[in-house]
């Protein structure tokens, strides 16, 4: 498939601006030559006009139709083949293997979301039928579903440019509801969206979509996002990535005419603690497991941890040591881009210049290239970790702080500092964890997926999943961005009060054409009424 590098609005591309970026190759620090045109504000408006003409059309669609489009969404990505994958690894530095997983994770996301809503029980449909006779007022007859938004801006995210990006995990719950979606494509990896959104076009063509169901626009600033989210036509955005940037979105988001949600996943340090018993008899294995996970993909995942509390108490010397070691010969590896490398290092020596803050291990191999992580371990007493605020920060990459605490009543103190987080992990026999519940309060209430005896990296596709957590992770704890549930970011209930059974939707008519599970009269049911 060609690069074609320029915005992508509805069924039409459009290059009118003069700047352009090119795709950078971390792994070598130089360019690849196609160029990608940023948009300008007045595509942006043609875009956003577009969409929410698409919107009535694409939302009265049944929800077959829908689930069509999405089916058609993975074939077209299957077929762009090896190229996608290739790259890919060109453009973000991750090997194949780990891209062919992330492309089956997308595949699988879409595909979850084409079965909800072609079974269609997921619009929650509630009846209350009529009660004429009522004294001392007659019932009216009501009926409620979820009902889509209108068009939802998605900003892809640079560390999964398939799974958090052009058809990832906002856009396929987007679409799934009935909505038109436009993306602001990463410049991290402007060829694979580029490619992806070929893909979604042709599969919107191929199945009949109207004109304008997707877009994608470019820009290697913020001047675009901007004048996305602030569009009036904006009902929704989903954004992956920092603090900083999903908190600016939020803020242009509540500062419109009408306030939108902003749905951010912003950052977590994920912390594990390991309790003292477990420690004692895993210890060897602890350290192995611990490394492995804060070293996996050169520790660019949200769900890195990024935080390890232990106790001073037997069992810690061997867990330490072990820590040290799988660290050591962990080899370096290639960061998404110049400048998130940058930063590794930048908040990695920030961190080292804190006070009582020691270097407990430093990977020994450093491979030749760009942009090369060294994998790194640093050390700090419980009560210091307690009186620094700057030490509870997340670092993106392969580094993690072990916090040594004096007993299990300084590490209750220690995580109780903490804010809100994606995941918590507690490392403990059952009898353990059971004795101590202040500890597993604290660390249930900070969290949106609370883990035992696991380590946070790896995310499972299934409707269980949260993916979402208390502020700062995300913006809105009560959703999750993974699972079929991330569907009701974007949708709203809406009441039909005393409407002709004609002139229903399909989901609340008497008959049930759709055969879907309703609550009706408070109780579940499928039958007709």
């Amino acid at each position: 498939m060609e690069i074609l590098g320029k915005n992508i609005i509805g069924y039409t591309l459009f290059a009118e601006n003069e700047h352009t970026f090119q795709s950078y190759v971390p792994d070598s620090g130089s360019y690849l030559p196609e160029t990608f045109h940023t948009a300008t504000q007045q595509e942006v408006s043609r875009t956003m006009e577009l969409a929410e003409k698409a919107f009535a059309d694409y939302a009265a669609l049944p929800a077959a139709r829908r689930a069509d489009f999405l089916v058609a969404i993975t074939e077209e990505i299957m077929n762009l083949g090896d190229a996608l994958l290739e790259r890919a690894s060109l453009e973000t530095g991750l090997p194949v293997a780990r891209l062919t997983g992330e492309r089956a994770r997308t595949i699988t996301q879409l595909m979850q979301f084409a079965e909800l809503v072609r079974e269609g029980s997921w619009v929650n449909p509630s009846i209350d039928t009529a009660l004429p006779d009522r004294s001392p007022l007659p019932k009216p007859d009501l009926r409620k579903m979820l009902v889509p938004i209108g068009p939802v801006i998605v900003f892809g995210s640079s560390n999964f440019p398939y799974a958090y990006s052009i058809a990832g995990v906002d856009t396929g719950p987007a679409l799934a509801a009935g909505n038109p979606v436009i993306v602001k494509a990463h410049p991290a990896h402007p060829g694979v969206s580029d490619m992806t959104a070929q893909a979604i076009v042709k599969a919107a063509q191929r199945t009949g979509m109207p004109d304008g169901v997707f877009s994608m626009l470019y820009d290697d600033g913020y001047e675009v996002g901007t004048a996305l989210v602030k569009h009036p036509a904006s009902k929704a955005v989903g954004f992956t990535g920092s603090f900083t940037g999903g908190m600016a979105l939020y803020r242009l988001a509540q500062e419109r005419e009408e306030p939108i949600p902003v749905y951010a996943e912003m950052g977590s340090v994920n912390p594990i603690v390991i309790l003292p018993d477990y420690l004692k008899q895993n210890a060897l294995q602890l350290g192995k497991t611990v490394a492995s996970s804060v070293t996996l993909g050169a520790g660019q995942f949200c769900t890195n941890p990024g935080l390890v509390f232990i106790t001073n108490s037997e069992g810690s010397q061997e867990f330490t040591a072990s820590y040290k070691t799988e660290i050591e010969k962990t080899a370096s590896a290639t960061m998404l881009t110049a400048g998130i490398c940058k930063s590794y290092y930048s908040r990695r020596s920030h961190l080292f210049e804190q006070e009582n803050v020691k270097q407990l291990a430093l990977s020994d191999l450093y491979s030749e290239g760009e942009n090369q992580a060294q994998a790194s371990v640093a050390q700090v007493a419980g009560k210091a970790f307690i009186a620094n605020p700057k030490l509870h920060e997340e670092i993106f990459g392969p580094f993690s702080l072990l916090i040594v605490c004096e007993n299990t009543e300084e590490l209750l103190e220690a995580v109780s500092h903490l804010k809100g987080q994606l995941t918590t992990t507690l490392m403990a026999e059952t009898d353990e964890a059971a004795s101590y519940p202040a500890i597993l309060r604290k660390l249930a209430a900070i969290s949106g997926r609370f883990i035992m005896n696991g380590v946070p990296t790896g995310v499972e596709v299934c409707a269980s999943m949260h993916h979402g957590g208390p502020f700062p992770a995300t913006a809105d704890a009560k959703f999750t961005s993974v699972g079929t549930d991330s569907i009701l970011r974007f949708v709203r209930p809406q009441s039909f009060q005393n409407w002709p059974d004609a002139l229903l939707p399909d989901e609340l008519k008497n008959s049930n054409p759709l055969g879907i599970s309703r609550r009706v009269d408070n109780q579940m049911t499928k039958d007709a009424i």
